[in-house]
């Protein structure tokens, strides 16, 4: 079999940690996991040096159990449809791609990658192929992640000491990595430049990010609607737009000439309210209060089965 896995996540890593020493690398590939193992594959913001097992095991108060490969030793779950057990060697590759990505398009092209030998294949009576079909987002995993990446890059903004983050979230679609929302309640100036500086580039964001914008707490940040609301009538372009340059990027980024992939730019929003006159900024003429009381007051009109309580 042959094998991709884009530069910089954790596979490769230990991967090119047994080439660089000349020695065959273990390999477990399993089809069709435990939806919470799946989760925990596609995270990318669990630590390097962290099980995925151990996390998923602590997710779900209970340990992942496991069986050992016959060949390599190496653990893989035990109620996998299949799990394919082998051995890839530094100096055997092959044409691999071009691989439909995530962005929704055919980007990759071909590449040379390593050769699986398989040593064994483990599996299920009757195993059932588990698949999540990449596409023009939002596909399935974009759906899930925008929880669990969210919640991730919250937690690593905050233990990177930026104060006051009253939410993040990862839009599904933008395919959970292109864009990136973060709520602050500004405490001080440079508050939101901290956030978006920070934001973009913590371990769950910085694989190919596009666009990080920050809004103040008032914006619904699961809402398109809303936060594009925010940046065309709170972002100035000459004073709140900044592009940081040579971020982490890949092979699979159709925006970038095929010959210069591996970086690319981000495009930082500050879509608050300017900090020396937010006291003296425009007020809404719709505020989240004012929006339900309305919606108490009227949603009868958009519930077909629901009676005029003006008849009552």
């Amino acid at each position: 079999m042959g094998i991709y896995i884009s530069p910089g996540k954790h596979g490769k890593l230990i991967r090119e940690a047994y080439f660089a020493k000349g020695q065959a690398c273990p390999i477990v590939v399993v089809v069709g996991a435990d939806p919470l193992l799946f989760m925990a594959s596609c995270a990318e913001g669990i630590p390097y040096g962290t099980s995925e097992f151990s996390w998923a095991g602590g997710v779900r108060g209970a340990p992942v159990e496991v069986v050992r490969g016959r060949h390599t030793g190496l653990p893989f779950p035990a109620t996998a449809e299949i799990a394919i057990e082998g051995w890839m060697y530094p100096d055997e590759y092959h044409d691999e791609g071009p691989y439909g990505e995530w962005m929704g398009y055919y980007a990759s092209g071909e590449q040379r990658t390593p050769i699986v030998h398989v040593a064994a294949v483990y599996h299920r009576n009757d195993p059932i192929l588990l698949g999540c079909p990449q596409g023009k987002p939002r596909h399935e995993d974009n759906r899930f992640l925008a929880y669990l990446k969210s919640a991730l890059i919250e937690k690593q903004l905050k233990a990177a000491g930026v104060p006051r983050v009253t939410g993040v979230w990862c839009p599904p679609e933008a395919g959970n990595r292109m864009m990136i929302v973060i709520a602050v309640d500004q405490a001080y100036p440079g508050h939101a430049t901290q956030a978006l500086l920070v934001g973009g580039q913590v371990g769950a964001s910085a694989y190919a990010g596009r666009v990080v914008v920050v809004v103040d707490p008032d914006i619904d940040i699961t809402s398109l609607d809303d936060v594009m609301w925010a940046v065309m009538t709170r972002c100035d372009p000459a004073r709140d737009l900044t592009i940081i340059k040579r971020a982490w990027s890949g092979p699979l980024d159709p925006a970038i000439h095929p010959d210069e992939r591996g970086f690319n730019s981000r495009l930082l929003i500050d879509a608050t309210k300017p900090w020396e006159w937010r006291d003296r900024f425009a007020e809404p003429v719709i505020t989240a209060d004012a929006a339900k009381a309305a919606r108490e007051r009227l949603g009868w009109i958009l519930d077909a089965d629901a009676s005029d309580p003006r008849s009552l």
